[in-house]
């Protein structure tokens, strides 16, 4: 009788044991369609280098299943007709993941896609793990089962950008500024929604849209903005277009307030320089100070790279995936799709969650503002002797929107 119960006690650690590692040394391939050339190229580059780094530090024993990440880019160029063609591509060679971040055309194009791939071939689904595009339509009206979005969407951003902005009083009057495409459209509407809301009193004073990664001298907005009387600039752009408007900006002697979703990112700060101390802002839902095993990592990745790590989703997707897998006892995109939903993980700032209804994660955002590296916030991106400081932290219930996602789950 002890013998048998003895055995039945053995049997049941061994199946705990396969249960926590079922795909234990199983390699999974991601692959990442983005731009890797082209005047925003350089930011691709530099994610492309993330997603290596943190395929070494979360495969095997880095990720409770024990899979191998296998990663690799496909240069879009920025081009929806060139992603779906690398989409393609990429199915062909057997890829159930697939990322993706940079511009929100390409990932309503890609979500649309994959969806209908998924329809048309059982047992060959893929999943979409968006670590960027921030449209909100993508966890909302076109929200799609098969797609998981890891960055902060553009209405919870300016939910928590204009938060802050309440509280500044020297905010008098606005002019809005972004890239004409879906992203840049969304960050006009919800900074005119979130400002009548919470900050009346604020005029907004001019508003222009311009081509995205086309537009090499921003001296003509700048001159606009001036002439508007504007004392701050809200803006979505991002890598050279955020970078270019930023030396626009100095060169042309504006002085005004610049809130920016991505002031971190490959080009723009050494764009800002020092002209660009405390009066430069960024939303995000990571930051240069993070702290912790953020800081150990960043400072390696510089070492290794001489880059900066700033796309802190990339972390997330390979938390989460892991996470998923493990629970799902499976690499299989059906099943780890079904475990995501809902899932909640510790990542680098806390616990977060992939919200169940629309796939949307929940996490919390940092403002944060330009200003001289100290001894308390030391990073210094792209070695300009500056930094993104943290002024505040939202919550995860603070930013976090309603969606009217209404999901088709398979079955």
């Amino acid at each position: 009788m002890k013998n048998a119960i003895k055995w039945v006690s053995a049997a049941a650690i061994l199946v705990c044991a396969q249960g926590a590692f079922a795909q234990k040394g199983e390699t999974v391939k991601l692959v990442r369609i983005d731009p890797l050339t082209g005047l925003l190229g350089p930011v691709g580059i530099s994610q492309d280098k993330g997603y290596k780094f943190f395929a070494e530090k979360f495969s095997g024993a880095g990720n409770p299943a024990g899979v191998k990440f296998e990663f690799t880019t496909i240069d879009n160029k920025l081009s929806p007709a060139e992603s779906l063609n690398a989409l393609k591509a990429a199915i062909d060679q057997g890829v159930r993941y697939i990322i993706q971040g940079n511009g929100s055309s390409v990932a309503l194009a890609l979500s649309d896609a994959i969806t209908k791939h998924n329809e048309r071939n059982p047992g060959k689904e893929v999943l979409y793990l968006n670590d960027s595009a921030v449209d909100p339509d993508l966890t909302n009206s076109k929200c799609s089962y098969w797609h998981f979005r890891f960055d902060a969407d553009t209405s919870m951003k300016m939910e928590a950008m204009s938060s802050f902005m309440e509280t500044q009083k020297d905010i008098k009057k606005i002019y809005i500024l972004g890239q004409n495409y879906s992203h840049g459209v969304q960050v006009a509407k919800f900074a005119k929604e979130t400002l009548a809301r919470k900050r009346p009193d604020i005029q907004i004073v001019g508003e222009d849209l311009h081509p995205l990664a086309q537009t090499r001298d921003f001296a003509p907005y700048i001159a606009k903005i001036k002439a508007s009387g504007a004392d701050t600039v809200i803006t979505g752009n991002w890598g050279s277009d955020l970078s270019l408007l930023v030396k626009a900006a100095n060169d042309n002697g504006y002085n005004g307030k610049f809130f920016t979703y991505y002031a971190g990112v490959t080009g723009t700060p050494t764009a800002l320089g020092s002209n660009g101390a405390g009066r430069v802002y960024q939303i995000a839902y990571n930051h240069y100070n993070m702290g912790g095993q953020m800081d150990k990592w960043m400072n390696e990745f510089k070492d290794k790279y001489k880059d900066d790590f700033y796309t802190g989703s990339t972390i997330r997707i390979y938390q989460m995936l892991g996470a998923a897998m493990a629970k799902a006892k499976s690499t299989d995109p059906v099943k780890v799709a079904a475990a995501l939903e809902g899932l909640k993980v510790d990542s680098f700032n806390g616990e977060v969650e992939m919200r169940k209804t629309d796939h949307q994660l929940q996490q919390p955002l940092y403002m944060t503002v330009w200003q001289k590296a100290d001894k308390k916030y030391p990073y210094s991106p792209e070695n300009t002797g500056m930094t993104l400081a943290p002024l505040k932290e939202y919550p995860n219930y603070v930013s976090s929107t309603p969606t009217s996602c209404q999901m088709k789950r398979p079955g």
